[in-house]
């Protein structure tokens, strides 16, 4: 079953769809890879095949008929440890959660389910959302392309999944670029979506545009043909709309005629590693070869990152903060940091970060005025030692706090735009680097056109570390 791991989930759903294999034949081979890898990655701590096979056998008997499966026709989804799956464990990366059971599946997971996808198993994370893949309950994710590396955050897990084949497909979330820095780290695809595009888990603080719900997968068509399970309206995520008319994996070959493509390799305003400056540069050739006119301008970042914190720390303390006076001493330091600063920072502080943001909105609007395509790295260094908590560093550029480091994605959180993140080259160890592409809110069909011609340009999707002894 090797070449099955290795196809695309777009060539595992065609096989289903036609009847070639069944459902639990394709969760067979998958829990072989998995029991194979995963020790390598601890990439998917918490699995359940058995619930999966008989979710599979269900679907098979209340849907007999392949074609009739949905999107995606019974294909095996990896879920990531702070979304809910029926009947499973729900950490969240947190000592106090370890042992919480979901009652039932949230409404991304139940996208999944509906659209014919099999939840198999839950990918890592770290505690609250901190940006890099470890916690006291599962330990650390490992990057496959480099065991002694970290695979990003917070969707490392998935990330690590997908690059070592122990998923097809992988559900990610996106606050400060959990999406988007894990897909850069290991050469694999996240979509940050338009807020809105795709519910979200009961969402305690319903009209907060920070936090969305996304695909994961290991190419562009993948995480399109997810985004298109994924997409839809949820009565108790009011930021929902009805899907779009026209499915995402339609508009892969939706690249315009003229193209003009906005590049800054640090926002204006953030310390860049000169290796991804010089990777990111380089991959640059690429969009020109498909006629694009690419530009140097970009929006007016200043200012964003005092923004971002504050609205972040405004989130955690309004979700999480009652944690500090039930759960103090099970929570790590960093975390009580962040909830303490939401519950002690200053009305004036939030009002000033609101129009602040609104400001940042503003201004990128004008810029899409007349750019199709934003394009910045998704890390500013590459991956680090896995022990790591955090860099403390960046070109010599001390970080204040333990999120810091990815300042480059969170400040375009603040947009509210949309953005696809996929690799653009490979370091001098041979080490994915990422690049964002950021679009005017719900031009995700354009997006992921562009970043597919893009993406058969770069090729690195071939080269990923799938095979127990690849892992390095």
């Amino acid at each position: 079953m090797t070449d099955l791991i290795r196809s695309t989930a777009t060539e595992v759903v065609g096989l289903l769809r036609a009847g070639d294999v069944s459902p639990i034949e394709v969760l067979v081979a998958l829990e072989e890879h998995v029991f194979a890898t995963d020790k390598a990655v601890n990439a998917l701590p918490i699995r359940f095949f058995d619930a999966a096979r008989a979710a599979a056998g269900q679907l098979e008997r209340d849907r007999p008929t392949p074609t009739d499966r949905g999107w995606l026709a019974g294909l095996p989804v990896a879920i990531k440890d702070y979304n809910d799956v029926g009947g499973q464990l729900t950490t969240s990366g947190s000592p106090i959660f370890a042992d919480a059971v979901a009652v039932e599946s949230d409404a991304m997971v139940r996208q999944v389910e509906v659209h014919g996808g099999i939840p198999y198993a839950k990918s890592n994370v770290p505690e609250f959302a901190g940006g890099h893949t470890y916690n006291t309950i599962w330990g650390a994710t490992r990057n496959p392309w480099h065991t002694g590396r970290s695979a990003g955050g917070s969707s490392g897990g998935s990330a690590a999944a997908l690059a070592s084949g122990s998923a097809w497909l992988a559900t990610g979330n996106d606050l400060g670029g959990s999406l988007r820095t894990p897909a850069g780290y290991n050469g694999v695809v996240g979509v940050r979506p338009t807020p809105g595009l795709v519910p979200r888990k009961r969402p305690p603080v319903p009209f907060d545009a920070l936090w969305v719900e996304g695909p994961m997968a290991r190419n562009v068509a993948d995480a399109a043909l997810l985004l298109d399970a994924l997409a839809g309206p949820d009565a108790h995520d009011p930021l929902t709309r009805e899907r779009p008319a026209r499915s995402f994996v339609e508009q892969l070959d939706r690249v315009p005629e003229f193209l003009r493509v906005g590049y800054t390799p640090d926002l204006g305003v953030l310390p860049v590693e000169r290796e991804i400056r010089d990777v990111t540069e380089r991959s640059l050739s690429h969009f020109r070869d498909l006629g694009a006119d690419v530009t140097g301008e970009a929006p007016d970042f200043t200012g964003a990152y005092e923004t971002f914190q504050t609205l972040r720390a405004q989130f955690l303390a309004t979700v999480r903060g009652d944690l500090l006076e039930t759960d103090r001493h099970r929570i790590k330091d960093d975390i009580i940091w962040n909830l303490e600063l939401g519950l002690t920072q200053s009305l004036a502080d939030v009002q000033a970060a609101e129009r602040a943001r609104g400001e940042l909105v503003h201004r990128t609007m004008d810029f899409f005025a007349d750019h199709d395509v934003l394009v910045v790295p998704s890390a500013p260094l590459n991956p680090f030692p896995v022990e790591w908590t955090a860099p403390s560093s960046i070109e010599g550029t001390p970080m204040r706090t333990y999120v810091d480091w990815i300042s480059i994605t969170f400040m375009i959180t603040l947009t509210a735009c949309p953005v696809v993140a996929l690799p653009c080259g490979l370091s001098g160890e041979g080490i994915p680097v990422g690049i964002q592409l950021v679009g005017r809110p719900g031009s995700e069909g354009l997006l992921l056109g562009v970043a597919s011609a893009f993406e058969r340009a770069v090729g690195i999707a071939e080269q990923l570390p799938i095979a127990p002894r690849e892992l390095g």
